[in-house]
């Protein structure tokens, strides 16, 4: 019997749209020996060279002016992209998008970016016929990302799921599934055997992530952080930004033995495992890994539109709080070192509340849908703990 084929598409415009495919691809086929699984970039699958000249025109525009692109999310956010759009896309970006499908013939389609989702939804208009999953990777629901040939949304919250159905989506066509996230992020490891093998001390730790694409503009926050490197470890992720890190290092502050500027790493969900504090943007995907490993979070700058919205989401639930000024650094660093017995408990206070997340019911919702949950395993030797119930906000 044939494989059922997943095709899973998104777009450059941040890393997370990309990162919730590959994880609903992994997952998928963790989950169910029936699949077969295909991730694209599909603007720079079908142009190689003129993608990346838009994604960094985005990711410029994201970076140096954050009030134009809030205010441009603002304006559209009821809007789905009309039929002009939707062709001016096609035409542009697309045209080659119903050979790809003819080639690849999956059972389904999922989208996690509003693009491609908006491409496949007219070649069914055309058409296609088949399955159409768009997974929403924000607890917000814009308008762009509203089809009526979707099939089925995935979406992260009952709040989401509230917005799409006054946006004339049916009830039946929206799961609350929650944002998936990598199989890495289901299960928790030893802490101490992390430690050990990171080299790190036995001392309270801080993860810092959003450097990648530079947007802590100037040093003067990181400087703030690690003059608290005598008491805690703090550890920066830089991802693929080596011109940041190179540049930190030079700095002899930041060459500081509990000071760790790490470059692209696959291994995340370890270093989410063995601190005790995330500094990070308020982006959906990295506070979904962080919401499924249990670890407290403070927010820094939040992009206008839906980082401002998953601000809001997670410091309602008690899960993190905003960085209004370097004050609330100070008091949760004062916490981690005069108060850590007290603060790993919280971590665990966390933990409980986010039983409220499972991580595989994306990817079951899938499998079952396309009739491949027969031979589904028991995802319960993934993950943490009993099973768990997405709660949504009041």
């Amino acid at each position: 019997m044939r494989k059922k084929r997943v095709l899973l598409l998104s777009e450059g415009f941040g890393a997370g749209h990309t990162q919730a495919a590959h994880a609903l691809a992994e997952s998928l086929r963790m989950l169910s020996p029936n699949i077969q699984t295909r991730v694209l970039e599909l603007g720079k699958f079908l142009h190689p060279t003129l993608a990346p000249f838009v994604f960094n025109a985005y990711r410029k525009t994201v970076a140096t002016q954050p009030k134009l692109y809030g205010m441009v999310y603002r304006a559209q956010y009821k809007k789905s992209l009309n039929r002009i759009t939707q062709l001016a896309l096609h035409r542009i970006f697309y045209a080659q998008t119903a050979a790809v499908i003819r080639q690849l013939r999956p059972d389904a389609v999922v989208c996690t970016h509003p693009f491609p989702s908006a491409v496949i939804s007219r070649l069914k208009r055309m058409g296609l016929d088949v399955p159409l999953f768009t997974v929403i990777t924000d607890y917000d629901a814009h308008g762009t990302w509203v089809s009526r040939e979707v099939n089925q949304y995935l979406v992260s919250t009952p709040d989401v799921k509230e917005k799409l159905l006054r946006r004339g989506v049916a009830p039946a066509n929206v799961q609350v599934t929650g944002i998936p996230v990598h199989p890495n992020f289901w299960g928790q490891h030893n802490r101490d055997e992390l430690r050990h093998s990171f080299g790190l001390k036995p001392l309270p730790t801080v993860l810092v992530m959003g450097g990648g694409w530079g947007i802590m503009k100037g040093t003067s926050f990181l400087e703030h952080l690690i003059s608290w490197r005598e008491q805690l470890q703090i550890v920066v992720c830089l991802g693929s930004n080596e011109k940041a890190r190179a540049s930190l290092l030079e700095d002899s502050r930041f060459r500081h033995p509990n000071v760790r500027l790490l470059g692209f790493t696959k291994e995340i969900d370890k270093w989410m495992d063995v601190s005790d504090l995330l500094i990070t943007k308020p982006g959906g995907m990295t506070c979904t890994e962080a919401l499924a490993k249990g670890i407290p979070m403070l927010f820094y700058e939040p992009i206008p539109g839906q980082e401002e919205e998953n601000l809001q989401y997670f410091t309602q639930l008690g899960l993190g709080e905003s960085i209004r000024s370097l004050d609330t650094v100070d008091r949760w660093f004062e916490l981690l070192t005069e108060q850590y017995p007290a603060m790993q408990q919280r971590r665990e206070t966390i933990v409980q509340t986010t039983r409220a997340y499972n991580p595989a019911d994306c990817s079951r919702v899938i499998l079952s849908m396309i009739g491949a949950e027969e031979q589904m395993v028991d995802e319960d030797r993934y993950t943490r703990g009993p099973e768990l119930v997405l709660a949504g906000k009041g």
